[in-house]
């Protein structure tokens, strides 16, 4: 019997609810635990930093070897045991004392939630046709940032309480929210494991050698002028911890503005991104108009910082003002930016690797997730107003810095197609040429 429209249309409303569900628990978490770990333990910012950092680099690291657990042994079952774990691993933060047990919870916290992302990928690859993937994932990329608001929201409400009852309220719905995806993850259909192909290796047909284009070595790092690149957007990818850790360990320690202003900035960017990305994208069409998106993105973002420096010590009302326009102007710069870097890092890539090369672009993200905490901290909340100008100095820098390396990529990339094009012809010409002169075989003489 054929299915119905309702029963095919069933894994991805599943996988919807599952992505609104943890990312309504996320929100209110993002909002929140900076504050509770500062102001109910009682760690220091830096301290608070430092184990972010070492969490999440624990976390890129775990990633990869969960996701080839997904894949050997179901993404199905995996991305529910995760789920399970990051639940647990949240609720633990309840139990956290001091700086030591901070930093094994936020560890295991970054590595369950990095491999449910790449099981819930399998998973979703497993149940969805190639063609429909993306379309898909732009619909749950908007049901994330919905649940991000209204979790935001949440988190407001207990930063206006202000009390332990109300952060531990946070951390028990986020808990539960990782609980509720679990259970809608279990009821996914199956996707069956791959297979390891590594266990009767295939022999590789020996072929005349061939001198290869560079570039085209074991990995895309001997690409120097894309690393470039990719290095470029990593220091622009610094603003994301801005958000989720400094600003409410700024306004908090550094202004006179509500602390409740916190989840409303969170919420004013995550409604901004989901309304106006797209539209910030449209112009960007290619090369030129997308360093020309990243160097307007870098002016931006350095007003931004100016701006967010002004509201140390302004009256509250008036440093609620201050850090709505910065907030205003940072998500403008970052919206701009993420434009300009999607079109470089498939622009700038060969045709036949553009996975490997979006791999190395990607890491941008985990380092940013993992250096930023403990710079940012020291350089905005511990430094002061200095911090915020050199943190825009520095998005000025590698934003205009971007045009010459992606001019400098393409014109290696057109170098290489061009070597690769002319490779076959010169072989044929070579091999016609040392036919044509070749000794013509002797005759016999009476």
């Amino acid at each position: 019997m054929p299915k119905t429209r309702n029963q095919r249309t069933s894994p991805r409303r599943l996988l919807a609810l599952a992505q609104l569900s943890n990312s309504v628990g996320d929100g209110a978490y993002y909002t929140t635990s900076a504050l509770y770990f500062t102001q109910m333990i009682g760690l220091a910012p830096a301290r608070v930093g430092l184990g972010l950092t070492l969490g999440w680099a624990v976390g890129s690291l775990a990633g990869v070897p969960l996701g080839r657990l997904a894949d050997r042994h179901g993404a199905r079952g995996t991305a529910v045991l995760l789920a399970l774990a990051t639940g647990l691993a949240v609720a633990s933060f309840a139990l956290v004392r001091g700086f030591v047990p901070f930093v094994l919870v936020a560890c295991g916290y970054a590595a369950a939630q990095s491999g449910l992302a790449a099981a819930r990928q399998a998973l979703l690859a497993g149940l969805v046709p190639a063609g429909e993937r993306t379309g898909l994932l732009a619909r749950l990329q908007a049901t994330l940032n919905a649940g991000l608001a209204v979790g935001a929201g949440l988190g407001g409400l207990a930063l206006h309480a202000g009390t332990r009852a109300a952060y531990l309220g946070v951390f028990a719905v986020d808990a539960v929210s990782f609980l509720v995806c679990a259970l809608l993850l279990a009821s996914l259909p199956r996707v069956a494991p791959r297979p390891n192909r590594a266990i009767r290796p295939i022999r590789p047909i020996r072929a005349p050698r061939v001198i290869r284009p560079r570039g085209s070595g074991p990995g895309v790092l001997r690409d120097r002028p894309y690393a470039l690149v990719a290095l470029l957007n990593t220091v622009l990818l610094l603003r994301m911890p801005l958000l989720s850790l400094v600003l409410p360990l700024w306004i908090t320690e550094r202004t006179g503005a509500p602390a409740w202003l916190v989840s409303a900035l969170f919420v004013l960017n995550t409604a901004a991104v989901t309304m106006f990305q797209v539209r910030a994208a449209r112009g960007v069409t290619g090369l030129e108009s997308a360093t020309r998106a990243v160097r307007r993105a870098g002016w931006v973002m350095c007003a931004s910082c100016a701006v967010f420096a002004l509201s140390a010590g302004a009256s509250p009302w008036v440093a609620a003002g201050i850090l709505v326009l910065g907030s205003v102007l940072q998500v403008a710069a970052e919206m701009g930016q993420s434009a300009g870097s999607w079109q470089l890092s498939f622009d700038l890539a060969p045709a036949d690797r553009v996975g490997e090369y979006q791999g190395l672009f990607g890491t941008g993200v985990t380092v940013a997730r993992t250096l930023g905490p403990l710079v940012l901290t020291w350089l905005l909340v511990e430094w002061g107003t200095p911090g915020w100008l050199l943190l825009g100095a520095a998005m000025v820098a590698a934003s205009y810095a971007m045009g010459p390396a992606a001019r400098r990529a393409a014109a290696g990339r057109d170098a290489e197609a061009a070597r690769a094009a002319a490779t076959p012809t010169a072989a044929a010409a070579t091999e016609t040429a040392t036919t044509a002169t070749a000794p013509a075989p002797a005759t016999a003489t009476g």
